[in-house]
């Protein structure tokens, strides 16, 4: 094979396979008699699993220290794990495509395109001009979009709360929250309101575990000023130890 062909068949560019040679990550081939590389079976195998490694994030010098690991392994080995890493990415196009027929079939907004749960949960919720409900609303288009929403089934169970105009209180409540500091009277009462409000249905079925802890726990928690930030961090500190009493 020649250079062009090699870096079609693994799905690089030569530029990259002239790069790599160029920074030793992948030997120089022997040379026809007329200057062209020969590129052989061994030589994409090498360049498939380097391409595999710059995608998952590795430092071309980590995918240095992987390779001097992996060497002397069978080519049938290596041939092998490929094959299963191709398997992978093919479940994970499925996946994909699964997801990107269920948005299709959403209502598109200005938002979207929305998950279908997502997309009826926000068309039932009330009209309201409240700050804070359009940043909650926001904060749900972000997880959706990034594959971390909460999931269909509890999108499901939140429809009648969204769809609640007594919630329109609370959020009214977290507004006038907007201006004040973290040790503000009124944030303990309105979080234990608020997780009140979360129906046991929902708690059924959302993940167990630390959501405030995470890095988009807290990068939520920090969309917000000091007292909605205390506000909310209670509530998903409450809801986490209702999960873990359901559970224990």
């Amino acid at each position: 094979m020649r250079i062009g062909e090699i870096a079609a068949l693994v799905g690089v560019t030569s530029r990259a396979v002239r790069h790599y040679h160029h920074i030793g990550l992948l030997p120089e081939p022997a040379r026809r008699a007329n200057g062209y590389r020969a590129y052989t079976v061994r030589d994409a195998v090498l360049l498939a699993r380097i391409r595999r490694l710059t995608e998952i994030g590795l430092s071309l010098d980590e995918v240095r220290d992987v390779l001097a690991d992996d060497a002397g392994r069978e080519l049938v080995e290596v041939l092998g794990e490929l094959d299963a890493d191709l398997a992978r990415q093919e479940r994970e196009i499925r996946e994909r495509r699964r997801v990107l027929a269920a948005l299709l079939e959403a209502p598109l907004t200005s938002e979207g395109p929305l998950s279908p749960g997502l997309a009826a949960l926000l068309e039932g919720a009330p009209v309201t001009g409240s700050p804070a409900a359009a940043k909650d609303r926001e904060h749900l288009v972000l997880l959706d979009a990034a594959g971390g929403g909460a999931g269909a089934e509890v999108y499901a169970a939140l429809r009648p709360l969204a769809e609640d105009p007594g919630v329109l209180e609370l959020y009214g409540r977290l507004d006038e929250l907007a201006g004040a500091g973290a040790d503000d009277p009124r944030i303990a009462p309105l979080a234990a309101d608020l997780a009140d409000a979360v129906p046991d249905d929902v708690l059924a079925v959302i993940p167990q575990g630390e959501p405030a802890a995470t890095g988009v726990g807290r990068a939520l928690l920090d969309d917000y000023p000091p007292a909605q930030r205390e506000v909310v961090r209670r509530v998903m500190e409450t809801l986490a130890e209702r999960v873990r009493g359901r559970t224990s």
